[in-house]
């Protein structure tokens, strides 16, 4: 039976099944914040568990009973299922409950869609969105599967599910277009920062760990940052400057979550190659979540997706201002390095150290010295001005040239190895 959909869905019930199979059970806290974040008004979260999911309702009928009764009692206008639901799962469920039915991806797609705010962030919602929409298209239309007809109605013989399937279809391929070029500046950008030799830190981490609060108490900006999740979407970048290493570009992406859908993360990947290409990686724990363990494991897969699990990477432990004793440190592995940095965002304690081990670790792979280069090696002078990597020159008694020279060490290897020059012959002060 077809239906109208509500235009909202702020009453809802959450459905959360536990399939012990999958090895992996968990309490529905995180998806009940989903929900507030989203906008719903959750009136009642029904659990479960069963040991694979029903091939037409997901749930057993017994469950599906006990949902059907308390949409009707709560007046219910959304059902909000914590998996993933098939497009005929979600359509017999709705030909049931008389509501609306939305699975986990459509949640985080509808969070997304509401917090998105710049023109790249938008499209890359939209596309997101028709890609998850297209396979749910029948839903809307079980009305029209038919073929057009009546006196001006009399089409080329394609069904209006057909042409809004060929629609759609061009929409993506439009929305893609226009990604690709934005995805195209953002790496004319970083080529531009890797030439002027400047360092990119990228913040990452699980949902709401304090990525944005502590973007800003290191930058002085004013991103927006909440207590909810997904409370930044778009990416933001400022220049900042660190003692011994100079300028660098510090970026604040999204955050991830369990069962991150997939298409978004290809959506997203334009966004997310700001923390595969990055210098460093600041991974922002919070420390008083009793599930950062679980949490930091779902982030490092989804680092291992977008190909950013070889970048280094300083683990920051944030929110120590809720633990009973937590106080601001550097934690070093056994050869000195900082791995680990505990401090607050709110307060602003141990800003102070952080900056210090993102100094350390990236003072490694920099290269920062005065040369002595003789008139010979005049090649190799204007390589490193190509590179934009002298900061000064002048000129001793011996007619030498004198150069500042600072840009990644990679880079200066290959100069030399381009130059024909051995490392050893360069005389440094």
């Amino acid at each position: 039976m077809f239906f109208e959909r509500p235009d909202s869905g702020e009453i809802a019930v959450l459905v959360h099944i536990d399939f012990h199979v999958q090895g992996e059970s968990y309490e529905p806290k995180e998806f009940v914040e989903l929900a507030i974040s989203a906008g719903a008004d959750p009136v009642a979260v029904i659990s479960g568990s069963r040991q694979k999911p029903d091939a037409k309702y997901f749930v057993g009928s017994g469950k599906l009973t006990e949902i059907k009764d308390i949409v009707d009692r709560e007046g219910a206008e959304v059902v909000l299922f914590d998996h993933a639901l098939s497009p005929s799962q979600e359509r017999n469920l709705e030909s049931v409950l008389k509501c609306r039915v939305l699975d986990r991806t459509g949640l985080i797609l509808d969070i997304f869609a509401q917090r998105a705010r710049t023109h790249e962030g938008k499209l890359q919602v939209e596309l997101a969105q028709l890609q998850h929409m297209s396979t749910r298209l029948i839903r809307g239309w079980t009305h029209l599967e038919r073929q057009k007809g009546g006196i001006g109605m009399r089409g080329p013989g394609e069904t209006q599910l057909e042409t809004d399937r060929r629609l759609l279809g061009e929409r993506i391929k439009s929305i893609q277009k226009r990604l690709s070029k934005v995805g195209s500046q953002r790496d004319q950008n970083r080529r531009s920062r890797s030439r002027s030799s400047v360092p990119t830190v990228s913040l990452v981490g699980y949902t709401n760990a304090g990525k944005s609060t502590l973007f800003n108490r290191i930058t002085g900006s004013e991103v927006y940052a909440a207590d909810q999740l997904f409370a930044t979407l778009d990416p933001t970048l400022r220049r900042i400057d660190v003692e011994q290493i100079g300028s660098i570009v510090l970026a604040d992406t999204v955050g991830f979550i369990k069962q991150l859908p997939h298409r978004l993360i290809k959506a997203f990947q334009a966004t997310l190659k700001e923390s595969s290409e990055a210098d460093l990686l600041l991974h922002v724990i919070d420390a008083a979540d009793i599930a950062r363990d679980e949490n930091v494991a779902h982030v490092d897969t989804v680092l291992e997706e977008i190909g950013a699990n070889e970048v280094p990477t300083l683990k920051v432990f944030n929110k120590i201002d809720a633990l009973p004793t937590g106080e601001p440190r550097i934690d070093r592995d056994a050869d000195g390095n900082p791995y680990r940095v505990w401090l607050s965002a709110y307060d602003g304690r141990g800003i102070d150290l952080l900056k210090q081990a993102v100094a350390e670790l990236l003072a490694e792979d920099v290269f920062n010295e005065t040369l002595h280069l003789p008139t010979e090696l005049g090649r190799l002078r204007a390589m490193f001005f190509e590179h934009s990597a002298v900061q000064a020159e002048r000129f001793d008694e011996e007619g030498r040239s004198v150069l500042d020279v600072k840009l990644p060490k990679k880079d200066y290897l290959q100069i030399l190895a381009r130059a024909g020059v051995s490392e050893e012959s360069i005389e440094a002060v």
